[in-house]
């Protein structure tokens, strides 16, 4: 069963990640961004998201701000450490650690993806793609998530809904938009690896379904 989220921004941020230091976006939300978005309104693990299609509304124009970083992160084994009693400093000085950076974002984002959801070997008895689809809809229309969905990166807020425009009327361009992130695949724990798939954009419509991924 297949739903449709809207999403609109002032601002997007979805990292291409052969830019080490400087961040830089892609054209269009990668899937796994989309994926995300879906699974901050509902996640749940007796479904599986599976995106299909991502409709570009507004013109792609890109915007450069300068960001506050820091340069250092608390490490997992601190926190284990001062779990067993270590008076280990966890906290970040941000006076010592700060980095001004550059970003390459979007702005004035405007998106619909298209997705439906696959029954997981997880669900319940009681569980069925009905009852699935009305609460996913039913979140949607609302504005209810687990957590906030963000454009990319979380100071980019996506405000979303249901789209109930009926025809979508995407940007009429089309482009090679080259190869994009498609996902990581997380088979291996210890070699997660990312999936990556050639993005074509045909008048405002990237189809992913049945894309070829590699890795």
């Amino acid at each position: 069963m297949s739903v449709k989220m809207e999403v609109w921004g002032a601002r997007a941020l979805f990292t291409r990640p052969e830019m080490k230091v400087e961040r830089v976006s892609y054209d269009i939300p990668t899937p796994s961004a989309a994926r995300g978005m879906l699974e901050a309104v509902y996640f749940h693990p007796g479904l599986s998201w599976k995106i299909d299609r991502i409709y570009i509304l507004n013109p792609i124009r890109f915007t450069n701000v300068r960001r506050n970083e820091v340069d250092v992160k608390i490490l997992a084994s601190d926190l284990r450490s001062a779990m067993q009693g270590s008076e280990k400093q966890l906290g970040i000085i941000t006076a010592n650690s700060i980095q001004q950076r550059a970003a390459m974002m979007l702005r004035d984002v405007h998106y619909v993806i298209e997705a439906h959801f696959d029954m997981t070997d997880k669900a319940t008895p009681s569980d069925n793609a009905g009852k699935f689809q009305d609460i996913i809809k039913r979140r949607l229309k609302k504005g209810q998530c687990f957590s906030q969905p963000y454009l990319g990166c979380r100071e980019c807020t996506a405000h979303f809904g249901l789209w109930e425009g009926g025809e979508i009327q995407a940007i009429q361009e089309t482009r090679d938009l080259g190869w994009m992130l498609y996902d990581m695949n997380y088979a291996d724990p210890a070699n997660i690896t990312p999936m990556f798939f050639r993005a074509q954009m045909i008048n405002g419509v990237v189809n992913v379904t049945n894309c070829e991924v590699v890795q």
